[in-house]
């Protein structure tokens, strides 16, 4: 039988990064959280943290994050359940707010995932604890037991998971008017070509975003394409880089609808783009809670993703 206390520990330790942080978050002193996480090793037999700068968890004990995450949200399923037959209506306990961790990559967020789930969020009185990352890595974050659920590009399930089909997010190559009226001035007939894009700095989100050189190996069979870049890790000041004419990049066409006041972008090639099918990855065995939140992104993505 797992010790409750000792699983409270593992889990503020890693959450927190820290034996110290830890012991801060479950008002005990610095010894007692590592006797209890020292205790839980020796019950299971192996380490479950590892110790350095920042405290992380070991496969072993992402597995154990992992069911301790899922058996408190069953908790929190049945304490409803039970505070539903006392009788008590939505302005009671019921009503709790209650948090789930997801990872999703920023330009869903702030083009469908956000805009799609408040009602559902407020409806189900649910809190969001979002961890931002690109499309291609967010499954790392629920392998770790970091989260709940994921919007990834993986398909083939998680062990223990479920890859749900989304949608697909189109990616179209964008920049400003003046830049390609630039381009367009040492261009024989004014027509664009590969070596503008490869002459020219592209605005990047991150290291990890690859957009821009999966359109560059889609439409012009490009590999390892060299080409200076910008890196610009946030959606507001990505479209700002794009609009001062700071370079080129992929733009979600969802994104590229709310654009009315703000300074215009024009496709560099238009007819070119990038589209990227989604996934929701989840636990297999959810609780309530967890399916609720299923529900909700597979709603919100329907109705604004392209469906096959």
């Amino acid at each position: 039988m797992l010790d409750a206390r000792q699983l409270d520990a593992l889990a503020a330790v890693i959450e927190h990064g820290s034996f110290s942080g830890a012991a801060k978050a479950l008002n005990l002193t610095l010894a007692a959280v590592s006797l209890r996480i020292k205790a839980l090793e020796d019950s299971m037999g192996q380490r479950l943290l590892v110790r350095g700068k920042v405290a992380r968890a070991t496969p072993a004990g992402q597995t154990l994050l992992a069911h301790l995450r899922q058996v408190r949200l069953m908790e929190a399923d049945l304490l409803g359940t039970l505070d539903g037959q006392q009788g008590h209506g939505a302005t009671g306990k019921s009503a709790q707010l209650r948090s789930l961790s997801v990872a999703v990559n920023a330009d869903s967020l702030t083009s469908w995932f956000l805009p799609g789930m408040a009602a559902s969020l407020r409806k189900h009185h649910l809190l969001l604890e979002i961890v931002i990352d690109d499309q291609d890595h967010t499954h790392d974050a629920l392998q770790s037991g970091d989260v709940s659920g994921c919007v990834t590009t993986l398909a083939e399930p998680l062990r223990g998971c479920v890859a749900e089909p989304l949608g697909t997010m189109r990616y179209c190559c964008m920049a400003a008017p003046a830049l390609i009226a630039q381009w367009k001035k040492g261009a024989s007939k004014g027509a664009l070509s590969i070596h503008h894009l490869l002459e020219s700095p592209a605005v990047i989100f991150n290291r990890k975003d690859a957009l821009q050189d999966t359109f560059l190996e889609q439409h012009f069979e490009l590999r390892n394409a060299s080409y200076p870049r910008h890196f610009v890790p946030a959606v507001d000041a990505f479209e700002v880089a794009l609009e001062l004419g700071m370079g080129w990049g992929m733009v979600p066409e969802l994104l590229l609808a709310g654009r009315a006041h703000r300074p215009p972008l024009a496709e560099v090639l238009p007819g070119r783009y990038v589209d990227v099918a989604l996934y929701w990855q989840h636990w297999a065995r959810e609780p309530v809670l967890a399916q609720r939140l299923t529900r909700a992104v597979k709603d919100a993505a329907r109705d604004r993703l392209r469906q096959a």
